[in-house]
Order: C-alpha cells, then structure tokens, then sequence
C-alpha cells in the first residue's frame, strides 16, 4: 500500500477555513485527504506549528528545510520519497498515488447534526 506524507508549513489549522479569507487550495487538500482517510488509505499530515518533530525525525524533510528554508514547504512525500516541494499535490497526484478516480476526491465533508425541538 502507498503511503503519502503531507509536511505543511506552520499555520493555525490546516482546512483553510480560518482567519481573514479561505484558501481554496488548502480546503481542497483538507477534503482530498479526509475522503482518503475515510477510506482507510495510508495518508498523513503534518503541520510545521503542531507537529515539530514529525519534521525533525524525518531524514529527507531535513535535509530540504535544511537545504530551501521552510519557504520550501509544503512537501509530500510518496513511499518516503520527495515527490512535491513548495505546492501540494494535485488531485490527478492523489488519484495516481490510490488508484481512485479524482472525481471522487472533490467529496464534500457531511456533517450530521441532529435537533431535538421537543426538548425542554
């Protein structure tokens, strides 16, 4: 099975769906990667802000930061291997990497509430 590493720059969340404006692109790989977890595929994501030492502990994320800067992020890695520097991939990338038709990966999140107006 494919594994695919996401190594984000540092921010206050990754969806996009915070602070002054929305980021379109962010929102997009926030959904691609939510319906490839739903799935059960190997897909993780890692924010420089909350997850430090996913990117210390990782030998070719190291070297790029050490090598570009952190202006270098975002970058993804595919079985351990720089496949994306300074872009997120796209979901023709993501469709490849799973075999699964990009369509697909444009799902929206659901959210089910449940309102009980009898309640007193």
């Amino acid at each position: 099975m494919v594994k695919v590493e996401i190594f984000d720059p540092a921010m206050c969340c990754s969806t996009g769906v915070c602070g002054p404006s929305i980021d379109p692109e962010l929102t997009r790989v926030a959904n691609a990667v939510y319906t490839l977890e739903k799935r059960g595929f190997d897909i993780s994501r890692y924010n420089l802000a909350n997850d430090p030492g996913a990117f210390a502990d990782h030998e070719v994320i190291n070297r790029i930061l050490h090598d570009e800067g952190p202006d270098a992020l975002p970058v993804t890695l595919v079985d351990g291997k720089q496949a994306a520097v300074g872009k997120y991939p796209s979901n023709e990338d993501f469709s490849k990497w799973f075999e699964v038709p990009a369509e697909e990966l444009n799902e929206k999140r659901k959210v089910r509430l449940t309102l009980d107006i009898n309640k007193k």
